[in-house]
């Protein structure tokens, strides 16, 4: 799993998504250019999504990969299914 580090960075990130989508919900109240609206709303969904990216490689590199080194081949098939199913929707 993550390191004791890397959960404090993530949560770093996840903490500055939250401001960043707060951010966006003040600028709707005070009824700002939707432009720049749409532009704070893509920071947070790129953010947010590196997130997604680095819990991702984590998962490859410690679950997945316990699973094909030294799991029986239904332990392999069950990671490898779950992992196209993360794939399949990061992809949507």
């Amino acid at each position: 799993m993550l390191s004791d580090d890397e959960k404090k960075k993530l949560n770093n990130r996840l903490r500055r998504v939250i401001g960043q989508v707060e951010a966006v919900g003040r600028m709707i109240e005070d009824e700002e250019y939707c432009v720049d609206i749409l532009m704070q709303l893509s920071a947070a969904t790129g953010a947010l999504n590196k997130v997604g990216q680095i819990v991702l490689e984590q998962h490859v590199k410690s679950c997945v990969s316990d699973a094909i080194q030294g799991g029986s081949a239904k332990d392999r098939d069950e990671k490898i299914e779950e992992l196209m199913k993360v794939f399949r929707k990061y992809s949507e």
